[in-house]
């Protein structure tokens, strides 16, 4: 491979619960849609489990309690209130910001791979003011493309042209682990977010952040060991 043909170093990062806090939003959205459906809200109790993973399979999870199968339904509901109002119910997580700006200083380029809708992740983007830190940003397509976080990674690589051994993905939860795993790619937990460092342990991520401003090293870090 001569230098022209050198691949960058990317960072692929989740956006809920690694660089927003998005849950007041999306539970309110949950709860909306249960009472939307008949059901009492309130019985459901914590929702932070359903924070993170595709929404469709949070609302099956979520109906099954109320032994309700009626998911097309109570996503079409769900979505409603959260393009409207739920998508704005969010913030950006302290030190995520100046993260972006270190890792694209030591030269990794960042895409968003986020099982959120992509048209509604550009718009929170947009919200949070972290426009144009981003090469592209990447979630489930209109009518189910690329729910599944494995295929999603797969799709940005692809489209991207990124090397798994150059790439690292960053999120909270196990889902961006395991898929960091299926596509050969080293991860990082985020910490500070929904999944906790005893998920992100046992789904084996390589590298685990206290802080967003532990990111960077460990990214630097993660490109310099052999795979």
């Amino acid at each position: 491979m001569t230098d022209e043909t050198i691949l960058p170093d990317a960072v692929l990062l989740d956006l809920d619960g690694t660089l927003s806090d998005s849950r007041p939003g999306i539970e309110a959205c949950f709860r909306f849609m249960l009472s939307e459906l008949g059901h009492d809200p309130a019985a459901a109790g914590d929702l932070t489990w359903a924070v993170g993973p595709p929404i469709a399979v949070s609302i099956g999870r979520l109906l099954e309690q109320y032994n309700d199968d009626r998911v097309a339904v109570g996503l079409t509901s769900y979505r409603a209130r959260y393009s409207a109002v739920g998508i704005y119910e969010c913030t950006i997580y302290a030190g995520v910001a100046e993260m972006l700006d270190a890792l694209r200083a030591a030269g990794f380029v960042l895409c968003i791979a986020t099982s959120k809708r992509r048209d509604f992740a550009e718009r929170v983007i947009d919200y949070l003011g972290l426009g144009g830190r981003f090469r592209g940003i990447y979630g489930a397509e209109p009518g189910g493309g690329l729910d599944n976080k494995d295929d999603l990674l797969a799709h940005i690589l692809l489209r991207e042209a990124f090397s798994p051994e150059r790439t690292v993905m960053l999120g909270d939860r196990l889902h961006d682990i395991h898929a960091a795993k299926a596509n050969a790619l080293r991860s990082i937990g985020a910490g500070w977010g929904y999944g906790g460092e005893a998920e992100l342990r046992a789904a084996g991520a390589d590298a685990i952040a206290a802080t967003p401003r532990d990111v960077p090293g460990l990214a630097q870090k993660a490109q310099r060991t052999p795979g």
